[in-house]
């Protein structure tokens, strides 16, 4: 059997995905039980923890004190399966640290005004679908 380092990576990641996903549905479940279903309590709620836990991973892993696949598993992996909006809170910051304000800029409006206007549309379109 051969060994290939980038399968056992695609590997840890997807392991990472079936985590956070599921940590996701339970946070959803307890935010609502706990805090009520009128706000988006637990999106709020998983997006507040990713994008602390991203940073902390992140920055374990640049010192370095996580290993490559310890932070392909916890950020790409748990953390994307926990919330995307961790990766886009990195990567902002991560412009700005740079010193490219206008990029870190662009990336807020842009992803905010862009997705939030494709869902509309994707919304829409579903109705056409389904009429």
């Amino acid at each position: 059997m051969h060994y290939n380092p980038r399968v056992q990576r695609l590997v840890l990641v997807c392991v990472g995905g079936a985590v956070g996903t599921g940590l996701r549905y339970l946070a959803a479940i307890v935010a609502a039980r706990w805090l009520g279903s009128d706000f988006p309590w637990g999106t709020l709620v998983v997006n507040m923890i990713g994008a602390f836990l991203i940073g902390l991973v992140q920055q374990l892993a640049a010192v370095p004190v996580l290993s490559e696949d310890g932070r392909l598993l916890l950020s790409t992996g748990v953390m994307g399966g926990l919330t995307t909006y961790s990766a886009f809170s990195y990567e902002t910051v991560r412009l700005a640290q740079l010193g490219d304000w206008r990029a870190a800029s662009l990336n807020v409006v842009a992803t905010t005004f862009l997705c939030l206007a494709l869902c509309v549309a994707g919304m829409a379109f579903g109705r056409l679908l389904t009429r």
